[in-house]
Formats: C-alpha cells, structure tokens, sequence
C-alpha cells in the first residue's frame, strides 16, 4: 500500500510540473494557504516551499496566519473565497472546529488539501507525517539510552492532533519499558520561554529524573537550556528536526535526537495532490503519509529540512 502511495503521490508531482504550460494558457491559478502559525521554523519552512512551487507554476498566492485562532482561520478561509482561490491548503490550527470552513470552501468548489494535521469535513486528501510514529521512535530511543531504566517525563504541548499522536506514540514505546516510569507529564505550550520553566519545575520535583521527551524542538530547546542550568545529566528528545536542534545535538549536548519530519516535501505533495484533482484526477489518495527520520549524533551533521 505504502508503495502505491507514493507512486501515486510521484505520479501527480509529475502531472503538475509538466502541466505548468498548460495552465498559465487557460488563467491564472490562485492558491490560498492557511496555517496555524508562521512564528515557528517548522512552517516558516513550508511557506518558503509553497512560494518556490507557486513560483514555478506561474500561480498566485494567499497565505494567512491563524496565530493559533480557530475563528480567525475560519474567517480567513471565508475572504480567500471572496479572492476567488482554486485551491486551499489547510494547515489547522483545531481539527474539528474548523469544519465549517472546510464545508464552505468544498461548496464554493474549491479543492481542500490539509496539511501537517488533518481536519473534520469534506477535505480532499490529507498530507502529514506519521507523528505517531514520531513519537515512538523518539521515545524508544529514548528508553534505550537509559538502558531501560529510570524516571522519565514527558513536555507536551498545544493539543491538536499531530502532538496528541506524538504523546500516543510515545506512550506506547515506553509501555515496551516495564523498569521505565513516566512520572510527569506537563504543558510547554511548544514555546522555549514556557518550557524552560516548566522544565525547571520538573527537575526540581524529581530529582531522580533521567530523561524528558518534548513533542516539539521549540520547547526541547526551552528543555535544554533547563537542563543545562541544572547541572544534571538529563537526556533529552524531540520531534521535528529543526535546524538549532540538529546542531545542540551534533554538539553532544544532553539532547541526544530528534525524530526529523519534512515540511517541505509535505507541502509539495500537498500541492501535488491538489493539483492532480485541479487538472482532471478522479482518484487521488485520501491520505498521503510522509516519513519521519531519527536524527542523532550520528547523521546529524549536514542534515536539514
């Protein structure tokens, strides 16, 4: 199944590379891009992607900023209807409350692609990572560190569905761990400030403390500046693959791995993935799962997104 995916994903890149001529003929595609913040480098990554790609094929682009707002995404998708977009990419910021906007832009026509984390309603495909997968390897990682053994916790974050599957995951990964304990489990909002006091907070709660697992590099950051005050030899995980966290690690710091996700590639098979629909496809896959990778002090010298 995996394969015919991703032959299928090739195969609408292709489509929409090689069709470019062809559309600037027939007017001027317009792509309305909604994300659920741009104060992050993860999706600072993906807004430079779809630029480039908007770029290549000629197309005009709206992109918004929800700042974690569910009402104002809703009522930014409702003024990219009234700019008369073809295509909405959705990256949202509350899977179910921004149903509506979903339902509005199917109505008015329009093709809906959610990206990074899916959304309720009529959404044509959804391009994400495999989070809960993220979290696994994270943690498992995490766990052989330890040696198995020892006080873990884990800084978890915003609830929409991408960290709630990395929390999933790495639950499950330390359930495979019977002499590992999860002992605290607290918000850091995903934001460094926020996490580095509430990652003190833990430290200081558990002493005994071994390892924490961050959903996200931006709070693990916040972590690391904790766990570097305290002195003690606390290792650290993550998701993302960010660039500050790729070099703390390839630095020998106590964050020892990131479980990289691509936010470029998932915006270009998303844009692939509509594209196809755009141009005349009646079978487009409902799902397009990207990879995630393990980044360590192993491989990650030279790696970025």
């Amino acid at each position: 199944m995996k394969s015919i995916l991703k032959s299928i994903s090739i195969a609408a890149l292709g489509v929409a590379l090689s069709a470019s001529v062809s559309m600037a003929a027939d007017g001027k595609l317009k792509i309305g891009m909604t994300f659920q913040e741009m104060n992050n480098p993860y999706f600072v990554s993906m807004h430079e992607a779809l630029k480039d790609a908007a770029k290549m094929l000629g197309a005009d682009l709206v992109i918004t900023d929800a700042g974690h707002d569910v009402a104002k995404q809703i009522s930014d998708v409702e003024d990219m209807l009234q700019q008369d977009i073809d295509i909405l990419l959705l990256n949202p910021t509350d899977s179910a409350g921004i149903e509506s906007a979903v339902t509005m832009a199917k109505e008015a026509g329009v093709i809906v692609v959610a990206v990074d984390a899916n959304a309720n309603g009529p959404v044509d495909t959804f391009v994400g990572s495999k989070n809960r997968d993220a979290g696994y390897m994270s943690c498992k990682y995490m766990g052989e560190a330890i040696g198995g053994d020892g006080e873990v916790a884990i800084l978890d974050g915003i609830p929409v569905i991408p960290i709630l599957q990395r929390v999933e995951g790495c639950k499950a990964a330390l359930e495979e761990f019977p002499d590992i304990k999860l002992v605290d489990t607290q918000n850091g909002r995903q934001d460094r400030s926020v996490a580095l006091g509430v990652v003190e907070n833990m430290i200081q709660s558990h002493p005994k403390l071994e390892a924490i697992f961050s959903v996200n590099d931006g709070g693990a950051m916040g972590a690391l500046a904790a766990i570097q005050g305290s002195g003690k030899d606390i290792k650290l995980t993550s998701v993302d693959g960010a660039p500050e966290a790729v070099d703390a690690i390839a630095k020998g710091t106590p964050f020892i791995e990131t479980t990289a996700q691509f936010p470029r590639d998932q915006i270009r098979v998303g844009l692939g993935m509509a594209l196809a629909q755009y141009w005349g496809a009646r079978v487009v896959p409902s799902e397009v799962p990207i990879d995630v990778r393990v980044i360590d002090a192993k491989n990650a010298e030279g790696f970025s997104w």
